[in-house]
């Protein structure tokens, strides 16, 4: 049986996630987005709050565990659109927005990564924040394919899932993406969806979807759900 594990933000803890790949030992992973693609930045020293030296190194001992991440605002959006493959590490793979997978059962998955940064003031356009690039924009919505989707994957919500007891200012503020997979809701009425950017683990329901809001890995929450 294929041991399926969908996971929230990673933000780059990859020994984290290491972690959670040998304490579970999932066939397959879904990753909702921030996974912390700044490959730029990969295996660079820097000098941590305590004041000590740490290398930030992009190292995934996934073994056979195979990974499909969603983009969130957090990536480095430029670096993904040069990549020339998918396959960015051994059995890791990026999921560009609209693209279709299918699980061993049948299952369809649509990945639509993408969503707004309310910390944008403390970033630097073009090194680690990218404004053109983080929102879901048209092109996305209208690159969509026409079949049966059963699961999404996306970073950010739907603005019809009420998200309580989480991040007020990312409930509040306008993210034309959230309008955008309003659209992929009502298009597909997918059975399940599961996404993160909220860092709160909790779970709803709106007309036949039943939805889950993902934890950060390391956080408080629990950041997995297996299907």
């Amino acid at each position: 049986m294929n041991k399926i594990m969908i996971i929230g933000d990673c933000h780059g803890r990859f020994n984290d996630l290491n972690t959670l790949i040998s304490k579970k030992k999932p066939d397959t992973i879904l990753q909702c987005g921030d996974f912390g693609y700044f490959p730029k930045e990969f295996n660079k020293s820097y000098i941590d709050t305590m004041g000590r030296i740490k290398t930030w190194k992009a190292d995934i001992k996934n073994h056979n565990t195979k990974i499909y991440w969603a983009d969130g605002n957090h990536e480095d959006h430029e670096s993904l659109k040069a990549r020339t493959t998918d396959e960015l590490w051994p059995n890791v793979f990026y999921q560009p927005r609209g693209s279709v997978r299918m699980l061993p059962d049948g299952r369809n998955v649509l990945f639509m990564g993408g969503a707004y940064s309310i910390d944008s003031a403390y970033r630097t356009a073009g090194y680690d924040w990218f404004p053109e690039d983080e929102k879901i924009n048209q092109r996305d919505i209208n690159d969509l394919p026409d079949v049966k989707v059963d699961i999404v994957i996306s970073h950010t919500v739907p603005i019809e899932f009420v998200i309580k007891d989480s991040r007020k200012e990312l409930r509040l503020i306008p993210d034309s993406s959230r309008q955008a997979l309003s659209y992929i809701l009502k298009k597909y009425r997918p059975k399940q969806w599961y996404f993160g950017h909220f860092h709160h683990y909790q779970k709803g329901l709106y007309n036949d979807c039943y939805w889950t809001a993902l934890g950060d890995i390391g956080g408080d929450n629990k950041c997995y759900e297996v299907i």
